[in-house]
């Protein structure tokens, strides 16, 4: 059969179409571009000026890296239904921010052989602690991009007031519970301590650890461990602060109490640090403190990167995860985030800043502890049930005995 020319013309523009737009599709992908650069996808949950800065720091990527055209996807507050939808359609970012590996180990790619390949040298100057939480099951899965610790907050003008010392490293909860009960006034309605009505089992393990203690063992039983003397210790000491009255629960974590003078010490991270600065609070941070010769442990708040096992440039997409948690790139972002690695914290002499050491001293001694969220596979299913059991047992209608709560768990 003959065509005439303007069929063929005709054909001839479709086929070129579908040609071009084939082109553009496998760059999109993380496949080569019809330019020769490999695309590389990198999700962020950032947003606002932080969006801003990271932009400008892969533009300086792309510009020094002629091979690789890294292109930011900001998902901001939909990041993990964009994330999850994404890997369903076996369409993730190449590369994509990380904190809960557990759930999505199964579609990251293991770095253990690229981490090896740059030497030990590379993997030693991140902080230990930090590639427990960027690992399952002993396999790695992300490189550490920034990290918070938990310290006991204080309010100076309160100590002063009261003629106190500032809490020093190394104190024991015995120490807190006798401030707490110094700097505890009724007729001015201040009391010395507060922590959350209803606190995330996520974190609330840190205190267990800290009294030789934990939710679970390495198996994941429940049984002799959240029931466990030292465990029940633990919720008893915190129950019976509020049967003293030196220490009350609050709605959020206690910093708005502290902003307005009624409350001496509350702990969390340091996502305060600079709301205090801009209020002009006077404060201090300390260690938490220890269950007797125990030093006090800390949960990590950690945020990683990580690499989609279906990136189809995965050596390209190493080198930028390498850029992206590299010395320049920590030093960029250390005015909102503590830097994860150890010649960046020396040549900026971190550990001589009164307040960030402290949150380093907590890094380093909260080393080995592995929160029960990375050894058991239902994590959503316990994490509610030691929710309500925490809100009976801390709750004044309820007021639970904690060995009675604890084992209501278990069973």
């Amino acid at each position: 059969m003959r065509l005439s020319k303007t069929k063929l013309f005709f054909l001839f523009t479709i086929i070129t179409m579908l040609l071009l737009s084939a082109c553009s599709s496998k760059g999109s992908n993380g496949e080569t571009a019809k330019d020769g650069k490999n695309t590389i996808r990198f999700a962020t949950w950032d947003v606002g000026d932080d969006v801003e800065l990271q932009q400008k720091l892969i533009d300086q990527f792309n510009t020094e890296n002629s091979d690789i055209e890294v292109v930011l996807e900001a998902y901001g507050g939909e990041y993990d239904t964009k994330i999850t939808a994404g890997i369903g359609a076996k369409d993730a970012p190449d590369i994509m921010y990380m904190w809960n590996y557990p759930q999505y180990k199964d579609a990251l790619e293991p770095l253990d052989s690229y981490i090896k390949d740059r030497g030990e040298e590379y993997k030693s100057n991140f902080y230990e602690t930090l590639w427990n939480y960027n690992s399952v099951d002993g396999d790695i899965y992300g490189l550490p991009v920034g990290y918070t610790t938990h310290v006991v907050y204080y309010n100076k003008d309160l100590f002063d007031a009261k003629g106190l010392e500032y809490p020093q490293a190394g104190w024991t909860w015995d120490d807190l519970q006798e401030t707490a009960k110094k700097l505890t006034d009724k007729d001015k309605k201040i009391t010395g301590f507060a922590f959350p009505g209803q606190p995330d089992p996520y974190d609330f393990e840190m205190y267990l650890w800290g009294n030789g203690a934990s939710y679970v063992d390495s198996k994941g039983n429940l049984d002799g461990n959240l029931n466990s003397d030292k465990s029940i210790e633990t919720f008893t000491m915190f129950q019976d602060m509020l049967e003293k009255e030196i220490a009350i629960t609050t709605e959020g974590w206690g910093d708005t109490e502290m902003k307005s003078g009624k409350v001496g010490m509350f702990i969390n991270g340091a996502w305060y640090l600079t709301a205090f600065e801009e209020a002009g609070i006077n404060y201090g941070v300390v260690e938490i403190p220890g269950f007797g010769v125990n030093p006090g442990a800390s949960i990590v708040s950690s945020s990683g990167i990580a690499m989609s096992k279906d990136s189809k440039n995965k050596e390209a997409a190493f080198k930028f995860m390498e850029f992206w948690t590299g010395e320049q790139a920590n030093k960029e972002r250390i005015s909102f985030e503590l830097p994860v690695l150890k010649s960046v914290v020396e040549s900026e002499k971190l550990q001589e800043d009164p307040i960030k050491q402290v949150f380093y001293s907590m890094l380093e001694q909260s080393e080995g502890y592995t929160p029960t969220s990375f050894i058991i596979d239902d994590w959503s299913k316990l994490s509610e049930d030691l929710s309500l059991t925490f809100e009976q047992i801390f709750n004044p209608s309820t007021r639970f005995e904690p060995e009675e709560a604890l084992n209501s768990v278990v069973k």
